[in-house]
């Protein structure tokens, strides 16, 4: 209701200031004039008549400056939180969606930072140019809102009161947002309309190239974890340990039920034979606000989050050790998995913790494997490392070629999550 009631009062007032600086060009007979502002023809135009006219024009255009350069730094305070939340969607790499940390947030403004130099640099500083580019990007976001929200109204329209109405604005909203963008495109197409057309376009581009990586990489998971779950069947149960808080603990961090956990808790029995007595398997459920709106939600993805963590106590106690969980949910994966290692290390004394890195077999792979993986486990180490403690990070080796989806296994109590939602080791 608040929320509706300001931007109700916002849209009034913009309207009123917006409506009488049009009316004061009319009134003035305001036209263009070179170097100038429409806004600094009309200051001219009311106060040069005026005593102090020229301060109260200098005042005038100082504090619309001023104005601008406060407006444009909003961009900069949520920028990395629109950045976060696309890449929560796996549409930018996972790093710039771990707010909590400082360098996640300052390689956010940093990448704006560079983007807006770079586009600068390209366009010459044009003004024109710029303004094109600005306004063409203006209206497609105001256009792919307004549809977004058409498509809502009509998807809820058995269960919204009143969707008709909501839908009729919206629509009616977005026709007028998409008639301004092709009139706009195609007057200004070669004033700088295909400028903003290649930029925009590479952008999106961009986009779907990361996010086919990812699924890509999901696949590949997939597929490890149908090549390891019959190795750990196939292994001879043994009678699981007695719970020891002061014996040797392994801390397994996990990211769901998958083939990167399962690889990584195979390594850890062949690699630390008898060295551990306890296994605590760590896991965090990651929160999108934009689709969890309910309780419903939420509890499931807790419920999901804990059968996928039994899964691994189930299996790591047909290997002896005295399994235990300890799961968390939120937006930010660090720093519920900060808190859920602060309680691990409060109750085992001589705990060592462990997470999964996905390693490529196609040395090509490198330089994407640095920049879209890996970042959650190294955060995760500099702060253990801070506390006193150890990560130890297990490199996992996929491979990206014939990466079709693997088939279900037939375990019925695993609950196998989507990886590339959770990547917490990886």
């Amino acid at each position: 209701v608040t929320g509706k009631k300001t931007m109700v009062y916002m849209a009034i007032s913009l309207a009123f200031v917006a409506g009488g600086i049009l009316l004061a060009y009319l009134l003035e007979h305001v036209e263009p004039e070179t170097g100038k502002t429409l806004n600094a023809v009309l200051f001219e135009r009311v106060a040069s008549k005026w005593a102090f006219g020229g301060s109260i024009i200098t005042f005038a255009l100082i504090t619309e400056g001023a104005l601008l350069f406060v407006a444009a730094q909003t961009g900069f305070i949520d920028g990395p939180r629109v950045l976060a939340t696309m890449a929560h969607d796996r549409w930018l790499p996972r790093r710039f969606s771990y707010l909590s940390t400082r360098l996640v947030t300052q390689d956010g403004v940093m990448a704006m930072g560079f983007a807006a130099g770079a586009v600068l640099v390209g366009t010459g500083a044009s003004v024109d140019l710029l303004v094109v580019l600005y306004a063409i990007n203006v209206f497609v976001t105001f256009t792919l809102s307004q549809l977004g929200m058409s498509a809502h109204w009509w998807s809820v329209r058995k269960t919204e009161r009143g969707w008709i109405h909501k839908l009729l604005i919206n629509g009616i909203g977005c026709a007028f947002t998409l008639s301004i963008l092709l009139i706009t495109l195609t007057l200004k197409f070669n004033q700088g309309g295909w400028v903003t057309i290649v930029i925009t376009s590479a952008l999106v581009g961009l986009c779907f190239v990361v996010r086919g990586h990812y699924d890509h990489v999901a696949k590949a998971v997939e597929k490890l974890e149908a090549d390891i779950l019959p190795k750990l069947y196939a292994t001879n149960p043994v009678e699981p340990g007695l719970r020891d808080p002061d014996a040797p603990t392994a801390v397994l961090l996990v990211s769901g039920f998958n083939g990167l956990g399962l690889a990584t808790l195979l390594q850890l029995e062949e690699l630390f034979p008898k060295q551990f007595r306890n296994i605590v398997f760590v896991g965090v459920g990651e929160v999108d606000s934009s689709q969890m709106r309910s309780h419903e939600q939420i509890e499931t993805l807790e419920s999901r989050m804990a059968d996928d963590l039994q899964s691994y106590c189930d299996l790591a106690a047909q290997l002896g050790f005295h399994a235990e969980q300890r799961s968390g949910l939120g937006p930010d994966v660090v720093l519920e998995l900060r808190i859920a290692c602060a309680e691990v290390m409060h109750t085992f004394s001589r705990c060592v913790f462990f997470a999964g890195s996905l390693v490529f077999e196609d040395e090509s792979e490198g330089l994407i494997e640095r920049f879209l993986h890996n970042h959650t486990a190294y955060e995760i180490q500099r702060w253990l490392q801070i506390q006193g403690r150890s990560l130890v990070i297990l490199p996992v080796c996929v491979s990206l070629e014939a990466t079709a989806p693997a088939a279900s296994s037939s375990k019925p109590t695993a609950v196998h999550s989507d990886p590339p939602r959770r990547l917490t080791a990886s």
